[in-house]
């Protein structure tokens, strides 16, 4: 049975919480990511920030702003005050099935994966569409074999 470990992504970009917004936003733009755990010095999981969560702040906080006001207002708000702190996480000797279950019944694009309170990985929506690939690749190379 496959695992958590076996599909999650291992080289995470993560913050810390006392980082601003805009750095956020940079990383996400640049590495073209849409979820950044956070985690104190200790590499200890404490939260959360996605694109989501940005956009709807934004939104909210920033209706009426052009961007070089928005600019310099996130230069000033800390990860801290935006992020989520009460993210469901899975351990990486978990099976897919209960990731799938969580990603599933809660609406998530991603789950930390944790050991011992340390960010070891995360899975995302995208960690699936590489696993669908692969098991397909390899359902054509049986089928192709077998004919």
């Amino acid at each position: 049975m496959l695992q958590v470990k076996d599909i999650m992504t291992r080289k995470v970009f993560v913050l810390e919480e006392n980082q601003s917004l805009a750095i956020v936003r940079s990383l996400m733009k640049i590495k073209h990511i849409r979820h950044v755990p956070i985690v104190d010095e200790h590499n200890q999981f404490i939260g959360l920030l996605t694109h989501r969560d940005l956009l709807a702040y934004t939104i909210s906080l920033l209706a009426d702003a052009d961007q070089s006001e928005q600019d310099a207002i996130d230069h000033h708000i800390l990860i801290k005050d935006v992020m989520k702190t009460d993210v469901m996480t899975i351990s990486p000797d978990e099976t897919v099935y209960s990731v799938i279950n969580i990603l599933l019944k809660n609406k998530y694009g991603c789950v930390p994966v944790l050991e011992n309170g340390e960010l070891v990985g995360i899975v995302t929506e995208a960690d699936f569409l590489k696993l669908t690939i692969s098991l397909l690749n390899k359902i054509e190379s049986l089928s192709s074999t077998l004919s």
